[in-house]
């Protein structure tokens, strides 16, 4: 059950390191966020696909660029963790039976 999460976490934190590599670096290709991450080239095409999906960067003939979309992500990304990490503290069942 926990070996899901594990893996979907794993992937976010792929998908933002790409997305950061992009913020930082556009135009950037598949080779050389490959080569930098140490993520081999399918994995770096996923996570491009996804973020493209996503609407938060866009192909162009240099490589990945960002969107008018990429600023007000990054600006809410650390909310939105906080949040999330929020709820997996609730969730610790020694925390509850502490508090009990």
């Amino acid at each position: 059950m926990i070996d899901r999460l594990e893996k979907e976490v794993d992937m976010l934190e792929r998908h933002l390191q790409v997305l950061r590599m992009v913020i930082e670096n556009e135009p950037i290709g598949i080779v050389k966020m490959s080569n930098e991450t140490g993520y081999p080239h399918h994995k770096v095409r996923y996570s491009l696909r996804v973020l493209e999906e996503e609407n938060l960067i866009e192909p162009s003939s240099q490589g990945a660029i960002t969107t008018e979309r990429t600023q007000e992500f990054v600006d809410e990304l650390d909310g939105k963790i906080d949040e999330i990490v929020g709820k997996m503290e609730a969730m610790k069942i020694d925390a509850a039976a502490e508090a009990e």
